[in-house]
């Protein structure tokens, strides 16, 4: 169990500040009728496959794949996503001026050297999740992206999800009045072979894919002034992965808990999201097929005091995200999720895991 207090929290962080982003980003003049080329390096991630999105986007033309590794780039091969694709070296991609942007889906090791290569190159960047097991790393990717005005886009996957953006409506009018609870899961079954991978990093199935919920549990409360982890390995399986984690993140107001595990059967079905606040409570499960159960403490717009079932359309990950970052580059907005919020999650994400932060 590691505890940690607000003053070791904050003598923890107050070096890694970073600028805020403002204005736009570079290369936001590019008319609107003209797609935005974009690369991708690796395929190890287990996103990878999102460059289909890109594909079938007209927004995006998708100039061509890097994987170094044969193994990993004849697996590739076979799946639709990178069916007849053009594969490049990364000099070709990165010294390509036309490129705006390049996503970076290498296995988690080499995320963040190759996402800083990126940022150096002067390519905007969609960074898969979690960002790497370094935090002076990660913070040093923000400082090259804010200094060169890029955008650093994360990849964690419920941000654009329609009940998480309801959510965030209902909380920026106030509609819950002041949150006291937050509680998330977030849980699956993990195959031998994938465990002995994950087992690698300390913070196991809290790093792995605890990480989503606590970019929901930061964008709802903020920082946490302390994270108390729970890590056990708790199968009979001998590989010292931790696969049965719990976080508890204290506020000075709120208590929030994270949930997480890789032994969780059908476990999808009961990821969710519970917010409770003094004129409200909502909870949206599951998360991967958005239903929301809403009680409001007293009339709020179109709805009554009471019990409401929301239903939304079906989610398709990334599309959002896609759509997001395309509007930023061409000017039409700007980022939603500031630096100083990802440094913030990956900060949390790393005490959640009980894992260092040098």
């Amino acid at each position: 169990m590691t505890t940690l207090s607000r003053r070791q929290l904050l003598a923890g962080t107050a070096a890694l500040a970073v600028p805020a982003l403002l204005g736009p980003v570079a290369g936001g003049a590019e008319p609107a009728s003209k797609p935005i080329q974009i690369g991708q390096i690796g395929v190890g991630h287990p996103h990878a496959s999102k460059l289909g999105v890109y594909r079938k986007s007209a927004g995006y033309e998708v100039v061509g794949v890097v994987e170094p590794d044969a193994k990993l780039r004849q697996q590739a091969e076979s799946q639709p996503a990178f069916q007849g694709v053009r594969w490049l070296t990364q000099d070709e991609l990165l010294g390509n001026p036309d490129v705006q942007a390049v996503l970076v889906e290498t296995e988690v090791p080499q995320l963040l050297s190759t996402a800083e290569a990126c940022l150096k190159a002067g390519k905007h960047v969609h960074l898969d999740k979690p960002a790497g097991s370094s935090l002076p790393h990660f913070h040093r990717c923000l400082q090259i992206a804010a200094e060169k005005k890029l955008l650093l886009q994360m990849g964690y996957m419920y941000r654009y999800n329609p009940g998480i953006v309801r959510l965030r409506e209902m909380l920026k009018n106030g509609w819950l009045g002041d949150i006291f609870e937050v509680h998330t899961v977030m849980s699956k079954v993990v195959p031998p072979a994938q465990r002995r991978e994950l087992a690698a990093f300390q913070g196991g199935m809290m790093f792995e894919l605890g990480c989503h919920v606590i970019d929901l549990v930061v964008g709802i409360l903020g920082k946490p002034q302390s994270v108390t982890a729970f890590p056990q390995h708790a199968s009979s399986i001998d590989d010292g992965l931790q696969d049965n984690m719990l976080a508890v993140l204290q506020y000075p107001r709120a208590t929030a808990t994270i949930k997480t595990s890789a032994m969780e059967v059908d476990g999808g079905s009961r990821r969710h999201l519970l917010v409770c606040g003094t004129e409200g409570t909502y909870q949206i499960q599951p998360l991967d097929d958005p239903q929301a159960h809403w009680t409001a403490g007293k009339p709020r717009g179109d709805f009554k005091a009471g019990h409401h079932e929301l239903t939304f359309p079906k989610y398709n990950r990334y599309v959002d995200d896609a759509e997001d970052m395309r509007r930023i580059l061409l000017g039409e907005k700007t980022a939603d999720f500031s630096y100083e919020h990802d440094l913030a999650v990956q900060e949390t994400v790393l005490r959640a895991g009980a894992m260092p932060l040098t």
